[in-house]
């Protein structure tokens, strides 16, 4: 067997998980396989091992200059870092050139998210108010769209775009409605000479765009000073994550008709230099051709796309996973029954599964209604009505706020036990919802 072969059988090894790690549903199947086991451990026989491995100290750095933390602090703080500079990435790109680009597209998303934020908050306040779980009434105006979006895979292509942009885009908005509120309302204490370095190096970043830096290396110092003054500072870390995202630059060094002309000329010198023979070395010409081919590649792309791109599967595939792994493990004892009966739990199960799909669909109804916004081509009032269901997955921001709202292990095991109840009946809801109307919809086709 030769080289080739041996390649080829790897390929054919490698091509499932290839195929796996494509598709849509691939980051809502490792989010509940990670939640799944942390479930399993934390009610084994080894749960202390569950506890003694978050809380398993870590430092990071070398002499005097280091940060020591549990683990389970820095995969909150310091993993949960990388997930919501993507996020912060995503919201730039669909602010200039997505979904939410214009004013027309964007009005039924945002009043969604409004709706979506705003009915949950208050179902939850009004059972809580008063009581020692008041704090928590941002955790059920959180929609996890990898979870969201996995579902609605679930029924592929006889889902219309238009449903997956609108969800797409409203759980956009409803990430920056989430950003808004840690900064502001889950922020105890603030020291402001860290929090001056941070804002520094934020003003750093953007000099750095505005002078024309495009060096992931450059914005990676730059970002990681922010978010240490910023962690250090009081003001939670995820908040210089998302600004220093809006610092990286947005556009290419070359417009699509002189990238195609000099891309057509470098081809050309090629095949008159010869073409490459089978797997052999290239010439030094055929390698400096590629080079060149390189360059001007990377000069028509956008230094957030590229970004965004090798980050997603980073944030897809480990840190979100390994979240879930530290946060999804809740004490199923005796206590089941009592976490039930809490105001923190129903709070968060009445925001989830009701509070969303009211919320969502109730103010989307009224804008449509009113004139300010239309639904999307080809969805109806019923797919809407699904997906305003499906919004009360909340999961991941969820499950970071209610980290953030509740110091108290057994209150945060409470909201962890109503977050995922909610999270499974929204999910479990809306795929039945859009799956009947799916059925009907071919009947009588």
């Amino acid at each position: 067997m030769n080289a080739s072969d041996d390649q080829g059988a790897v390929e054919r090894i490698l091509r499932p998980f290839h195929i796996f790690a494509k598709h849509k549903l691939a980051g809502a199947v490792l989010l509940l396989v990670a939640s799944a086991m942390a479930m399993v451990w934390a009610n084994s026989p080894w749960a202390g091992s569950y506890k003694a491995f978050l809380h398993m100290p870590v430092t990071v750095g070398a002499g005097t200059l280091t940060l020591s933390k549990s683990l389970a602090h820095w995969i909150n703080d310091g993993l949960m870092g990388v997930f919501f500079f993507v996020v912060g990435l995503e919201i730039k790109r669909e602010v200039l050139a997505g979904e939410l680009a214009s004013l027309r597209k964007a009005t039924l998303p945002i009043l969604a998210a409004v709706g979506g934020m705003l009915v949950p908050a208050a179902l939850y306040a009004t059972l809580n108010v008063g009581h020692a779980g008041a704090h928590g009434w941002g955790i059920p105006m959180a929609t996890d769209i990898a979870f969201a979006l996995g579902v609605l895979a679930l029924l592929g292509d006889r889902v219309p775009v238009g449903l997956k942009v609108f969800l797409t885009a409203l759980a956009i908005v409803d990430d920056i409605g989430a950003i808004v509120v840690i900064a502001l309302f889950y922020t105890e204490h603030i020291a402001v000479p860290s929090l001056a370095i941070g804002g520094v190096f934020f003003l750093l970043s953007i000099g750095a765009n505005l002078a024309g830096v495009r060096s992931a290396v450059v914005f990676f110092i730059l970002g990681m000073v922010a978010w240490l003054g910023f962690l250090e500072s009081g003001v939670h870390a995820t908040l210089a994550a998302v600004l220093m995202a809006m610092t990286i630059p947005a556009r290419t060094r070359i417009e699509g008709a002189p990238f195609v002309a000099r891309m057509d000329q470098l081809l050309a010198t090629l095949r008159e230099t010869g073409l490459p023979q089978g797997r052999r070395l290239l010439t030094a010409q055929q390698q400096n051709l590629l080079h060149d081919m390189e360059a001007t590649v990377e000069e028509a792309s956008a230094p957030l796309q590229e970004l965004e791109h090798a980050l997603v599967p980073l944030v897809t595939f480990l840190v979100l996973p390994l979240f879930a792994l530290a946060n999804a493990g809740v004490s199923l004892g005796a206590g089941l029954l009592d976490a039930y009966q809490d105001r923190i739990c129903l709070g968060i199960i009445a925001g989830l599964v009701l509070g969303k799909q009211l919320g969502i669909f109730g103010l989307s109804w009224i804008g449509v209604r009113v004139g300010l916004a239309e639904l999307p081509l080809g969805v109806s009032w019923r797919d809407l009505y699904g997906v305003s269901v499906l919004g009360g997955v909340g999961f991941t921001m969820s499950l970071f706020i209610g980290g953030l709202a509740f110091g108290d292990p057994l209150q945060q095991n409470v909201a962890k036990v109503g977050i995922l109840s909610a999270s499974l009946l929204s999910g479990v809801l809306g795929l039945v919802i859009l799956t009947v109307g799916r059925v009907r919809d071919g009947r009588r086709g």
